[in-house]
């Protein structure tokens, strides 16, 4: 009895130790791989080690990501748009068939659409800046917040030369931007810009400062010539629906309001522009304070100086802004600028561009007075320009384009320079009516791949000035031009029915 209870209880105790022996076995590394389904999937450990310089960048974006987030909204709007013919009656009946809605029933003749983009909150009680071009002709605005909360806005005001507005929304305690300072953007720092570019809400996308002071990319609606382009441009991705979205630094600090892309194709293909922060907050406080912006204006149409007209106006830098057109009767004029006038500093800061100057003459206001430093004749002059505010209406009213010129006996005949690539001839009754003027020649041909016309020169306009000389014929002008030797240049002031314009050309060997 006692052999049997003892073989069974061995017999157990030895089961019980197998049991455990194949436990351990079949949850070891071995027992693993001999029972599992399937290989092993994944390594044991990263393949790189990650520095910890790495790791900081790492952490300073998401910190970043995080903190800015909250402060961008999507904006999208209701627009109402007026149907223009018979193809909209077309498509009236097409959503009609399918029970769709397509225009208002009580008005017909318009019809609703929608449209979105971004903003930034500046204000705790519910201020938001955006983009001009978003809220444009909207019926309807509706904010939606970092939280999921929609709140209707009303618009305060809007700026159409900036491509600026701001709106409102009702409520207390948001989350608000911090503001950086313009002088510390520098090309090369990184940033990230914040938005809902194709409806995808709360996007982040990190690049760097690709430039700094972009103009003259004529990336605006605005057709009256006053439009200011001074943009930070970024390599951050920017898509539509980003507009009116923040451009951020890794301190989280706003630098600028995204607000255009470079594109053929409607969306993004390597850069972006946003308008600098500095001009952001001189527009904002206007605009929060009557609803429109208050701004000087000094008078001139002006260009970024190139090397010709530097070299043919004796200046040893490319730089400043050449005035091309002086208004009558505006600011510039009344503190006797002139046509051809290079503007070198404004207030004492040096001006590389035409819209550098753009840009810190819209940080005035109307009655405010800057101190220009001006490139004349061969030397450095200044000025104090009492700045005024624009008159719409008179925005079309002549140009200065130079004193009266003195009486002149030469010869009238028509003369052609075929190197340069165009031809000259002496002024007639109707040309001088057409274009406003007594004396002068006028450009009568212009080859179309002539180096003339490489420089924007162009048929039937008359040249007043040639080196700020005043001409009277024809032979005058090639006089001045036979004095010069290959490589010189000659500035020509033209003056056409409809502007003034400039034209440096080098001579040729």
């Amino acid at each position: 009895m006692k052999r049997r209870l003892f073989a069974r209880t061995s017999l157990i105790g030895g089961g019980v130790l197998l049991s455990a022996i194949l436990v351990l076995f079949v949850f070891s590394s071995i027992g693993t791989k001999l029972f599992a389904d399937g290989p092993t999937i994944g390594a044991s450990k990263p393949p790189v080690v990650v520095s910890e310089q790495v790791k900081a960048l790492n952490d300073a974006y998401v910190n970043v990501s995080n903190a800015v987030i909250p402060t961008v909204v999507s904006v999208s709007v209701v627009v109402e748009n007026k149907d223009t013919g018979q193809m909209n009656e077309q498509f009236r009946e097409f959503f009609k068939f399918f029970g769709q809605p397509f225009g208002d029933n009580e008005n017909p003749n318009f019809h609703k659409s929608e449209g979105s983009g971004s903003g930034v909150i500046i204000s705790d009680d519910g201020y938001i800046v955006t983009n001009n071009h978003v809220v444009e002709n909207a019926t309807e605005i509706t904010v939606t917040t970092n939280d999921k909360k929609e709140h209707k806005a009303k618009l305060i005001g809007r700026d159409p030369l900036t491509d600026l507005a701001v709106i409102k929304i009702e409520g207390n305690n948001f989350q608000v931007a911090h503001f950086g300072d313009i002088e510390n953007v520098k090309v090369g720092e990184m940033v990230i810009a914040v938005g809902n570019p194709l409806g995808l809400n709360s996007t982040v996308t990190g690049g760097i400062v690709s430039a700094i002071g972009r103009g003259g990319l004529a990336l605006g609606n605005d057709r009256s010539g006053y439009s200011v382009e001074n943009f930070i441009q970024t390599d951050a991705a920017i898509n539509p629906g980003n507009s009116g979205g923040g451009l951020f630094n890794l301190e989280g600090s706003l630098v600028g309001i995204n607000s255009a892309i470079a594109t053929r194709t409607g969306t993004y293909i390597g850069y972006g522009f946003a308008i600098p922060i500095d001009l952001v907050k001189a527009v904002i406080l206007d605009l929060i304070d009557d609803g429109k912006v208050n701004r000087g204006y000094i008078g001139v149409r002006i260009k970024t100086v190139d090397e010709i007209e530097a070299k043919s106006s004796g200046l040893d830098k490319v730089e400043g802004a050449m005035v091309h057109e002086v208004i009558k009767d505006q600011a510039a004029d009344k503190a006797g600028l002139e046509m051809g006038d290079i503007i070198l500093e404004i207030d004492g800061k040096v001006l590389k561009t035409s819209n550098e100057l753009q840009n810190q003459i819209v940080l005035h206001r109307a009655g405010d007075v800057v101190d220009l430093t001006i490139w004349r004749d061969g030397k450095k002059i200044h000025k104090s320009v009492k700045l005024l505010a624009r008159d719409e209406e008179k925005d079309d009213v002549k140009t200065v384009a130079g004193k009266e010129p003195k009486k002149d006996e030469e010869s009238n005949k028509p003369i052609t320079f075929d190197k340069l690539g165009f031809s000259i001839g002496p002024l007639t009754s109707e040309i001088k009516k057409n274009n406003d003027v007594s004396k002068g020649v006028v450009v009568t041909k212009v080859d179309r791949f002539g180096k003339a016309a490489e420089r924007g020169l162009s048929p039937n306009g008359v040249i007043v000035k040639a080196d700020r000389k005043e001409l009277n014929s024809p032979e005058q002008l090639k006089k001045l031009i036979d004095s010069k030797k290959p490589g010189d240049a000659i500035l020509l002031q033209l003056k056409y029915p409809d502007a003034s314009r400039i034209v440096a050309l080098e001579i040729p060997d």
